[in-house]
């Protein structure tokens, strides 16, 4: 699985005009599934992005996770992040899972996430969205269970 983490002061997901996902300080996190992935993954990032100390503490040193600082997690499916553009113009995403399977390791991903004590508010999987968030920092990280 790889994940995109943004640090924000507040973000939100529309689906046809309809908010369906809004938090206040957090993290606002797009979620990628590819084929090899399983439940396993699932845990492994979504541990990750709750333990991962992106947050300040009263030094200014970024030494608190989202659990610590009282944040609450944005959880957005994107199969486009395994999306490939090395040949042509048009990127292939030939390495992104099957609905069917993408959507119950996102739903595990969220799981775990929530038994870790996070709030999570999520977009609509499969949908159109509309997503804004504002970057606090900016502080952006990727994590990849299959590389770490």
């Amino acid at each position: 699985m790889r994940i995109v983490i943004q640090r924000c002061k507040q973000a939100k997901v529309t689906v046809e005009g309809a908010v369906v996902g809004r938090i206040a300080e957090g993290l606002m996190i797009l979620v990628g599934v590819t084929h090899e992935d399983t439940e396993k993954d699932a845990v492994y990032v979504a541990d990750k992005a709750a333990d991962l100390r992106i947050f300040e503490d009263e030094a200014g040193k970024m030494n608190h996770s989202v659990l610590e600082a009282g944040g609450a997690v944005l959880s957005v499916s994107q199969f486009t992040l395994y999306g490939d553009s090395r040949k042509g113009r048009r990127p292939n995403f030939m390495a992104a899972a099957k609905p069917e399977i993408a959507e119950g390791l996102y739903e595990a991903f969220n799981r775990r996430l929530r038994e870790r004590g996070l709030t999570v508010e999520t977009g609509r999987f499969g949908a159109m969205m509309d997503v804004s968030l504002t970057n606090w920092g900016p502080v952006t990280m990727i994590v990849d269970s299959r590389s770490e």
